[in-house]
């Protein structure tokens, strides 16, 4: 009979270089890995022989990355959702895809099982997992980190050196870093301790300190239709091209930098310093787009909308009812979100310099200070008088009844 099969989501970053070996040694299966291409930067072809060597049957390298543009980074930007008023949530909608496509191979390979690296007190664990029950539930999951006698970071470097495993990180240099084409995470080392300011000279890699910016400002143009970016500075340019630019800018000019202690799904708060720079011009410039087309009970209830919206993008639900439920909501709101949004970038700061949508509600002639033809400033008292009637009719009961607060 033939082995079982165990795909195995691949990054060989030092979790997953040692997890091949380690399902070898204790499965008696066959490993392919699946390298996910989600726009990291990062040479990948050298993975190919990395996981041959190391003990894969194959190996899968796929480009997700246009998808994870368009189908999971543009919904969550037209939500506006952000965690925890922080944070962008760039792992987190990474996760989806990567699960996605790990079904499909799995599927398509004759696999029972699909491993991952995400460690027990994490969030990815979930993110995976609840992917996988959605689209495929009969597969088995193997998590090593929950079933190993591995215990940290520094016994899986020791680990992979005993079998001459070649991995990205030693014990003088020992983060924990996640990239794709919207942010680059950062955690371990220092940053265990939130009272350590961290280390950005060597931890930085996508932007420079606000410090290190340009003494001048920088201007960006961003053009929007129906709440998606399509044109920088005039020039319309594909989602990927449009990301890249923007980090270019972004990181020169010390844009997107957050150090966050967060709340984690599984009950404990973390640390880390997240580089987010094209992704926060973006959703800067999206929420002064949206600040002239919606109007103000859209915008408020879309607000409250956001929030939900990215705790379930966190908390890994992305293929719930819920979460296409929200997002049919939030698609309804950006008919209206076209125009174009321009802004100054100085030293880790977004100013607005200009926004205009031909579906603009902002009118001149009503708010002006100057005179004008279309508002009855007498209209305003009685609107006020049967606003206010709930107040009057409860300090009339109050005085009725000798009630002092």
């Amino acid at each position: 009979m033939s082995k079982e099969k165990i795909v195995l989501a691949y990054s060989g970053g030092l979790d997953t270089s040692i997890i091949i070996p380690w399902l070898k040694e204790n499965y008696d299966a066959e490993v392919i890995a699946v390298a996910a291409d989600v726009g990291q930067a990062e040479e990948l072809e050298h993975l190919n022989e990395k996981a041959v060597k190391t003990g894969a049957s194959k190996i899968f390298i796929e480009d997700l990355t246009k998808e994870f543009i368009t189908d999971f980074i543009y919904p969550t930007l037209k939500a506006g959702a952000v965690y925890e008023g922080k944070y962008l949530l760039g792992t987190s909608f990474a996760r989806p895809i990567i699960a996605k496509r790990l079904v499909e191979i799995a599927e398509r390979e004759g696999a029972s099982a699909i491993c991952h690296g995400a460690t027990g007190k994490g969030n990815d664990q979930v993110r995976f997992e609840l992917t996988i029950k959605a689209l495929a539930p009969h597969l088995k999951i193997i998590a090593p980190w929950r079933i190993w006698d591995i215990k940290s970071r520094e016994e899986e470097i020791d680990y992979a050196l005993a079998r001459n495993i070649p991995i990205p990180v030693s014990k003088s240099s020992n983060y924990s870093r996640d990239r794709n084409i919207w942010h680059l995470s950062h955690e371990g080392s220092e940053l265990e301790n939130p009272a350590n300011e961290p280390l950005y000279d060597r931890l930085l890699q996508l932007s420079v300190t606000p410090e290190k910016a340009p003494d001048k400002p920088a201007y960006v143009e961003l053009e929007f239709e129906q709440g998606i970016p399509v044109k920088v500075d005039g020039e319309k340019l594909s989602p990927i091209e449009l990301m890249k630019t923007l980090n270019k800018i972004g990181g020169e000019n010390g844009i997107g930098i957050a150090d966050i202690v967060e709340n984690r799904l599984v009950g404990m708060k973390s640390r880390g310093v997240y580089e987010t720079p094209g992704g926060t011009i973006l959703y800067a410039a999206h929420q002064e787009l949206e600040s002239i087309t919606l109007d103000r009970d859209t915008s408020h209830y879309k607000a409250l909308v956001a929030q939900r919206f990215a705790e379930l993008v966190y908390y890994g639900q992305w293929y719930t009812p819920l979460r296409e439920a929200l997002s049919a909501f939030v698609d309804s709101t950006q008919k209206y979100v076209t125009g174009t949004v321009k802004l100054k970038l100085y030293k880790g700061n977004i100013i607005p310099a200009g926004t205009v949508s031909p579906y603009s509600l902002f009118s001149e002639e009503l708010c002006t200070f100057g005179e004008d033809n279309v508002y009855n400033q007498k209209d305003a008292e009685g609107f006020i008088n049967l606003f206010g009637l709930p107040c009057t009719v409860q300090a009339n009961m109050k005085k009725a009844n000798n009630i002092k607060d």
